[in-house]
């Protein structure tokens, strides 16, 4: 009998995690969204940062999404009334409208044993149109709510499933303002950092009055005549006649107190009273006492014990919070002021709330005009409580993602960083390294493997002209550039040619820190081993092909402000994706493409960085920053020595000797030759006849 008793507990135990992994993730497809969207309407790719699918319009290609299509699950997994969480299909139009709520699992027992699901089928209908920017609540047969008015849109509930419903309405409000909040501009949650969580220990002895005073207890007072100014304006202006009367007595005193807090919740309960309380009390529950006194109360006499005040919302950034009733019986706290009606509330696990975080407790009043088919108006009243952060303890606030992908990343940043590090110091102080040929030929190539294979292959460090595009793209449609942060290695070495471009100019990211550079370069050498010669394009066509690069660099910009659709197709032009981020893996077209293009720079060094790259042409632009001029030059460099120009693989030294740095690619060749006197034509003249050397001035050194 025991074995049968354990085999049946792990069984409940197995079904049990059933459903809760199967309830704990979104079901739907993109193929399963695109069938409830015909034309004109398209759905596109979820976000990285947000389960939501977005949906445009064929009538605005270029426009925002006009809605988000999301599943309740993937953003407010709350607990129903069994435990397992609705999960609801929202559709949210871009103004933060509810289009649709459609009812794709659920487990409450009342709609599937009980009402059936046509109830509920009914409730979620009274979602469409309805506005995210007014607090949508839930009526009930007991309470006293407001109608719906400016702020406020009452749903009719369901009879026998109040918490289901409250349950579910707290789901689409959770949800549907993760999304509005991350891609329609609602404000965000206050950024507190993680909820702050009540000091367990921490209890100070304090009385009613000396709570109030710090702020622990919450209190709001209004006149009658502050209460007849709310009115100002409406048809019930003027009508109260006590107010006119008295315009000096209290309308309201309204009290708020944090219960979880034990030196509040035992001033305010006592100790026998915050001792129940704490034995009901569910993990993550947030608990606080609300107390009036004046013409305006909490309840009246029709208010039914367990369900939510009528009058009262619980607001957190924007956010509504049900209050429900305890169910406790609150005496008079010791030493408060009267007291005429108070309650106990608490908000639903898992709500999100920071307890230490402002909160904005909206008390409706209504006022009445009439006797038959009386007109009724509502305006509202807010308490702003804030309790002091010294009873709570506060976790530190999480690394926000961006520097979360820095952490992940931090040995490949490490690595490109000292290896930035070493060729900083190579060009800062080139003779050293290139005054061998050998030296400089196994350093270089060895750069230009890890440029190659950790950089860019492994990395995926390889910039490109769509991050050019994409930011101007981005800031063409008032956007920001924070998405950048979430690229580290692309970003470390942007930030790192963008200071070369003032010092060396174009050439230390087109010459050592470019993936497919390298590649090309590594080929071309491979080429030579195998017999293959080079050769120069006809100096006409090399300069037509050179101002090519910037034809096409304009007309990406160009596309990618003004129809970024041409944009998204011309980045082709790169082969970047083919060779290095996708390492060929791609259809055949781009390949061949790619492979053409390594050809092509056996025969034509550099082939295409020298005729065809747009960001190479970007490159040269701001390289245009450059401040020195710090490759050495002699008077005698082209007049008459013609050495370095006839080795420079990138024609980038003129007939008459000056260095042409928007060509140069920084080899530092030509700074070896310099130096080395086996090399160098004026060095080889002045040590066999420096009589003769200094004759003609092949001794003197200029820069260009």
């Amino acid at each position: 009998m025991p074995s049968i008793q354990r085999l049946i507990h792990i069984l409940v135990c197995l079904l049990t995690l059933t459903l809760a992994l199967s309830a704990g993730a979104g079901e739907l497809t993109r193929a399963d969204i695109a069938k409830r969207f015909g034309p004109p309407l398209h759905v596109g790719e979820q976000p990285p940062d947000l389960p939501a699918w977005p949906i445009s319009t064929e009538l605005e290609p270029d426009g925002p999404p006009v809605a988000w299509v999301f599943e309740s699950i993937d953003l407010a997994p709350i607990p129903g009334f069994e435990g397992t969480p609705f999960d609801l299909l929202i559709t949210l139009d871009r103004d933060g409208r509810f289009m649709n709520v459609e009812v794709l699992r659920q487990h409450e027992p009342v709609f599937l044993s009980g009402l059936g699901e046509g109830p509920l089928l009914n409730f979620v209908k009274q979602y469409e149109g309805k506005s995210l920017k007014k607090n949508i609540t839930v009526s009930t047969a007991y309470g006293d709510l407001p109608g719906n008015d400016d702020m406020r849109v009452v749903l009719d509930g369901v009879t026998k499933a109040t918490a289901s419903v409250r349950i579910l309405n707290q789901t689409v409000l959770t949800a549907g303002l993760a999304v509005a909040r991350a891609k329609l501009g609602f404000a965000p949650v206050v950024n507190t950092g993680p909820p702050a969580t009540p000091k367990p220990d921490l209890f100070e002895r304090k009385s009613f009055d000396q709570l109030v005073k710090e702020g622990a207890i919450g209190h709001l007072r209004l006149t009658e005549a502050q209460v007849e100014k709310l009115f100002e304006g409406t048809d019930v202006a003027g009508w109260d006649d006590y107010a006119k009367a008295h315009p000096d007595a209290v309308n309201l005193d309204l009290y708020v107190a944090y219960l979880n807090v034990p030196t509040i919740g035992r001033a305010v309960l006592g100790d026998s009273g915050y001792a129940t309380m704490r034995k009901s009390l569910n993990t993550e529950q947030h608990v606080w006492w609300v107390g009036t006194h004046g013409r305006s109360k909490l309840v009246d006499e029709h208010f039914v014990r367990g369900t939510t005040p009528g009058n009262l919302t619980l607001l957190q950034g924007g956010a509504p919070l049900e209050l429900r009733d305890f169910d406790l019986d609150p005496q008079q706290p010791a030493g408060a002021p009267p007291i005429d009606t108070a309650l106990v509330l608490r908000a639903p696990p898992l709500s999100g709330l920071d307890p230490a975080g402002k909160q904005d407790f909206v008390f409706s009043i209504k006022r009445t005009r009439g006797q038959f088919r009386p007109e009724v108006v509502y305006r509202e009243a807010t308490l702003t409580y804030l309790p002091p952060e010294r009873y709570f303890d506060r976790p530190p606030p999480p690394p926000p993602d961006w520097l979360l992908a820095w952490m992940d990343r931090k040995v490949e940043l490490i690595t490109i960083g000292v290896a930035l590090g070493i060729l900083t110091l190579v060009l800062a102080r080139p003779r050293w390294m290139s005054l061998s040929a050998r030296r400089l030929a196994i350093f270089r190539n060895a750069f230009l493997v890890f440029t190659l294979a950790y950089l860019g292959w492994f990395a995926q460090g390889q910039l490109s002209i769509v991050q050019l595009t994409g930011a101007v793209k981005t800031l063409w449609q008032g956007n920001s550039l924070a998405s950048f942060l979430y690229d580290p290695v692309s970003l470390l070495i942007m930030a790192f040619t963008l200071v070369t471009f003032f010092v060396w100019g174009r050439g230390t990211f087109c010459g050592w820190l470019c993936p497919f550079g390298a590649l090309q370069d590594l080929s071309t050498q491979l080429g030579r081993k195998l017999g293959i010669k080079a050769r120069r394009l006809p100096p006409t066509l090399a300069r037509v092909l050179d101002r090519g690069r910037y034809v096409i660099l304009a007309a990406l910009v160009a596309a990618a402000a003004l129809e970024p659709t041409w944009a998204e197709r011309g980045v082709e032009v790169e082969p970047f994706k083919t060779a290095i981020t996708v390492g060929f893996d791609r259809a055949w077209p781009f390949v061949l493409y790619a492979v053409a293009l390594l050809v092509a720079s056996v025969f034509y060094y550099k082939f295409f960085c020298r005729f065809l790259c747009p960001l190479g042409a970007f490159m040269t632009l701001g390289g245009k920053l450059r401040l020195l001029k710090w490759l050495p030059r002699r008077a005698a460099c082209g007049q008459p020595c013609q050495t370095c120009r006839h080795r420079c693989q990138y024609d980038a030294i003129e007939p008459a000797g000056a260095i042409r740095y928007d060509d140069c690619f920084q080899c530092l060749d030509c700074v070896g030759i310099y130096h080395d006197e086996q090399r160098c034509a004026p060095l080889l003249l002045m040590r066999k006849n420096p009589a003769a050397a200094s004759r003609i001035g092949m001794t003197d050194k200029i820069t260009s």
